[in-house]
């Protein structure tokens, strides 16, 4: 994955980042045993997906594939050749 720039644009990093503050939170409150607070957690989670996805769509997510990987591809879809 790290080859590939998997993930690593802001609109993957901003997604994340609010998924996993919508996590502390939903967390937080089911240990207080709120269940109105462990929802909005929930709900912080899922914004952190919608942000990611509208970020991504305006331009700011994964551009295409790498240069490495469409090579690969390249190769294995090339004619064998016999040696001689």
């Amino acid at each position: 994955m790290a080859g590939s720039s998997h993930g690593h644009t802001p609109a993957a990093w901003t997604g994340v980042i609010i998924a996993f503050i919508g996590f502390c939170v939903a967390g937080a409150f089911m240990v207080m045993a709120q269940p109105v607070g462990f929802w909005a957690g929930i709900a912080i989670v899922l914004l952190g997906g919608v942000v990611g996805g509208i970020m991504r769509m305006m331009g700011l997510g994964q551009k295409g594939e790498h240069p490495v990987h469409q090579l690969a591809k390249n190769e294995d879809h090339a004619p064998v050749r016999a040696q001689s």
